[in-house]
């Protein structure tokens, strides 16, 4: 079995070292390995975990969402379908701030292209 230090896992995640911890305290994380020494390691399986609660939170899941969803997930198979919920909801909110994005994006370069004196100035669509 491949096991990771902490460093290996905040360059694989994208997690600071903090994070992990404040992860593991509040319970996002199941009780992370720990050596013989006493050291934190982390699985193959832990890793991708982690990767998944990176995507809910750089996408803008709030932590007491990303607890429930957790708490879901270690629960009986019963809670398939509210999980499949809680992740549509947070899909629809994750679409929407693209489209307000795209939006800004439009007008950013509507002005740059008034501002760079070109003749149409009609905001692309």
């Amino acid at each position: 079995m491949t096991s990771y230090t902490p460093a290996q896992v905040t360059e694989k995640t994208g997690f600071t070292i903090d994070t992990l911890r404040y992860y593991e305290r509040i319970g996002l994380l199941h009780e992370v390995g720990r050596t013989a020494g006493g050291r934190r390691f982390f699985t193959e399986q832990d890793v991708e975990f982690l990767q998944l609660l990176r995507c809910l939170r750089y996408t803008g899941m709030p932590v007491a969402e990303m607890l429930r969803f957790v708490s879901l997930l270690r629960s009986d198979e019963a809670t398939r379908e509210e999980r499949v919920d809680v992740l549509r909801d947070h899909e629809a909110r994750v679409a929407s701030q693209i489209a307000r994005l795209q939006e800004h994006q439009d007008h950013i370069r509507f002005k740059i292209r008034l501002y760079s004196g070109a003749s149409e100035m009609v905001p692309a669509g």
